[in-house]
């Protein structure tokens, strides 16, 4: 089991004057990440995985419905390490209990971490993960923990034990399977728009500070396209779009795993 370095987005956490306190004395930024795809069970406009075809070869495989496709996904493609390293943390903690993943998880945690993006890749795959991480936090409180989810049912059900936790910040990822839960239940969200236009107003999150900061927990924001998008389609062309004005984006950096 593997906590990986921040990439070049995460990484800029600290340079957020709220979130210092959690990097004193030489701490820093880290994530533990799963397989894309496989470990997302209410994935929907973004579904995609990496999959082992003949020879031992990684391909993506985009979902039915998927709109445009999961950047970490194609990574998993990409890099032999990441694919791994992610494979390798969702084996070890697939059909565990709650308590036995929690401490996987702490025994995994780097001495250094001082903020934890649960998932750059992946997302809660049950609920006993999803109670092994606030359990996690609940135990390091000098620690913060966020993440992005659309395993919204897992939250829903335990709402008030994530919300007595001030060092666990969620947001509820839009294009899920439950996102109506979000609107019954109120919950944080982010939308990924193609372009600035289309984010609402909402204010755009370039560096994860929107996502991290516990005094935005209750803030809606938005996240813009990213990654490798399929040929031809309407995703592809708003990437294009994007580059062509100049926007940029931070995911380029591939996460490096630690022991």
């Amino acid at each position: 089991m593997k906590f990986s370095n921040a990439n070049a987005k995460i990484e800029a956490l600290m340079m957020v004057p709220e979130l210092r306190r959690f990097l004193a004395d030489g701490r820093t930024v880290y994530s533990f990440d799963l397989l894309s795809g496989h470990s997302c069970p209410f994935a929907h406009d973004c579904r995609s995985k990496a999959v082992v075809g003949d020879g031992g070869r990684r391909h993506i495989e985009d979902g039915p419905h998927t709109k445009f496709r999961c950047f970490s996904a194609s990574q998993e493609v990409q890099y032999t390490n990441v694919w791994n390293v992610r494979a390798g943390n969702f084996e070890n903690l697939r059909g565990l209990t709650t308590e036995q993943i929690v401490e996987r998880l702490i025994d995994a945690m780097p001495d250094a971490l001082g903020i934890c993006r649960i998932h750059v890749a992946g997302d809660m795959f049950s609920e006993a993960y999803f109670l092994a991480w606030v359990e996690v936090a609940r135990r390091n409180p000098d620690r913060l923990f966020y993440a992005y989810t659309k395993s919204l049912p897992y939250w829903v059900n335990n709402r008030a034990t994530v919300e007595a936790l001030p060092n666990l910040v969620l947001t509820a990822s839009r294009g899920g399977r439950c996102d109506s839960l979000i609107e019954e239940h109120g919950l944080r969200s982010v939308r990924v728009s193609f372009n600035e236009s289309e984010a609402g107003g909402l204010p755009i999150d370039h560096d994860d500070s929107h996502a991290a900061c516990p005094s935005l927990r209750h803030d809606d924001f938005a996240l813009l396209l990213h990654g490798t998008q399929p040929k031809g389609t309407d995703a592809a062309e708003a990437l294009k779009a994007l580059r062509k004005d100049g926007v940029k984006h931070s995911y380029s950096r591939k996460a490096k795993a630690v022991a």
